[in-house]
């Protein structure tokens, strides 16, 4: 399966998770490595463009493909099971504590857990701590300009 990820060129081009651990996000408390990937280009585009401004036009971005071999298990969130306003802004705990449980129980290297930007479309969040995380590769990148009507 291949999964995407848009990452800022002035960080290194990696699968860490550090990144994500300098301030927490919906799915993982400060603190704690991940690596979020997206489940299309397009929806690796929308989790990025939701924190920006005009003013802060994102330049200097690269778009990662990610290659996870077919036989990784791949845990799943059952939306229905997720508490009311798991996808609100700011994050609930709630939802950060199923992401830091994820990373410190290392059933899986891979869960897949819904966007809350794009109802219906997923992400996909790798465990750097999981035996199987060395499989998962980038096996593409380019760079990627944004569309400026985006930002209209």
């Amino acid at each position: 399966m291949e999964v995407f990820r848009l990452a800022n060129k002035k960080y290194p081009i990696e699968l860490s998770g550090v990144g994500a651990s300098i301030t927490g996000a919906r799915w993982n408390s400060k603190g704690i490595e991940v690596v979020y990937t997206a489940q299309s280009r397009a929806l690796a585009m929308a989790e990025v463009v939701v924190h920006v401004t005009l003013a802060t036009l994102p330049s200097g971005y690269a778009m990662m493909t990610i290659f996870i071999p077919d036989d990784l298990y791949i845990q799943e969130i059952d939306v229905k099971k997720l508490p009311l306003g798991w996808n609100s802004f700011p994050e609930l705990i709630d939802t950060q504590k199923i992401g830091n449980e994820f990373i410190r129980n290392k059933k899986s290297a891979v869960i897949k857990v819904p966007s809350a930007v794009v109802k219906g479309d997923f992400n996909y969040l790798l465990n750097p701590f999981h035996e199987d995380f060395d499989r998962i590769k980038i096996i593409h990148q380019e760079d990627f300009p944004f569309d400026k009507r985006i930002f209209k």
